[in-house]
């Protein structure tokens, strides 16, 4: 375990270079001028001009030299200071910290949503195999071939301008967290629910399995002395795999939802060229991707002992 914890922590140390390397130089690539871009976010479209650039230029140093500026960023990123927004000034440690709240809200909700969804579509599927199965692998096909703002789009005509049931965007009734959790959830449960329905029917076909009921367990029994970790092992490691779909998801949903995590956050700053917001919520979003890893691995770690002896 401890071998583990330390790997990951090393792939935590390349994440945070690599995403702040990445950023700052596909920030510094777009075309047009930055200083026009800051000047537009910070007084508006209708009074930006060459002067108020000439003087953004001036008050944030960008007629630096990019390698200094982004060591000038790593020596901040050492003393824990990501710097502050080139648009609000404001410290962009408080602005992501705010969006991250909203954001690790809609992705717990999601995932334990998707996880119930895909174990009652796999569980399901092997009960009635013989009409469920083929209704669940072309839904699964169906969700998995539509991008994630699709699915958004679909729920919103159905649940807000149909039935005006719930609330398109916004953050302030648990109603709006209901369309974001299930979009997202629709989106992680079109593949886990396959992978849960295999894993169901390898563990029932199995030896071990089979001989627990001729000993005489009942079904229920034997499923959760001898089934439940063995069909939780695959499906824990792969909501590792999907933690990719996560933040994707998040950032697109946000952005559709008005929902005010780092996803819209990172959206608008990618417009305005904010850069030191840009790299604070990628850092985010990749530490974050790198520790959900750690804990589905110690969590495989704990369900199957097998990786005890191996280790």
């Amino acid at each position: 375990m401890a071998k583990l914890i330390y790997n990951r922590l090393l792939q935590l140390v390349a994440v945070v270079f690599g995403v702040g390397a990445l950023t700052f130089v596909l920030m510094r690539s777009l075309p047009g001028d930055m200083a026009f871009r800051i000047a537009s976010s910070r007084y508006g479209q209708d009074n930006v001009s060459a002067e108020a650039a000439e003087f953004i230029r001036q008050e944030l140093n960008l007629n630096q030299s990019g390698i200094s500026t982004f060591f000038s960023w790593l020596v901040d990123l050492a003393q824990f200071n990501l710097g502050n927004s080139l648009v609000s000034g404001q410290p962009v440690s408080e602005i992501v910290s705010h969006q991250l709240g909203h954001s690790l809200l809609l992705a717990v909700a999601g995932i334990v949503l998707s996880v119930l969804l895909a174990f009652a579509l796999g569980f399901a599927s092997v009960k009635w195999q013989r009409w469920f199965e083929p209704v669940a692998v072309t839904l699964s096909i169906a969700v998995r071939a539509l991008p994630v703002f699709v699915i958004g789009l679909v729920l919103i005509l159905i649940f807000s301008l149909y039935w005006q049931w719930l609330p398109v965007a916004g953050f302030d009734t648990p109603q709006h967290l209901i369309l974001p959790t299930a979009t997202l959830a629709i989106a992680l449960a079109a593949t886990s629910n396959r992978i849960v329905a295999t894993s169901t029917r390898q563990v029932i076909r199995a030896p071990f399995y089979q001989f627990s009921m001729m000993k005489g367990l009942t079904p229920w029994r034997t499923f959760q002395r001898h089934g439940v970790r063995n069909i939780l092992l695959p499906v824990v490691a792969f909501i590792g795999i999907q933690f990719i779909t996560v933040i994707e998801g998040i950032v697109m949903i946000e952005s559709l939802f008005s929902w005010p995590g780092v996803g819209h956050g990172l959206a608008h700053a990618i417009f305005a060229r904010d850069i030191p917001v840009i790299q604070g919520t990628a850092l985010c979003l990749g530490v974050m991707f790198v520790m959900l890893n750690m804990i589905v691995d110690l969590l495989c770690y704990w369900i199957d002992p097998r990786i005890k002896e191996e280790q």
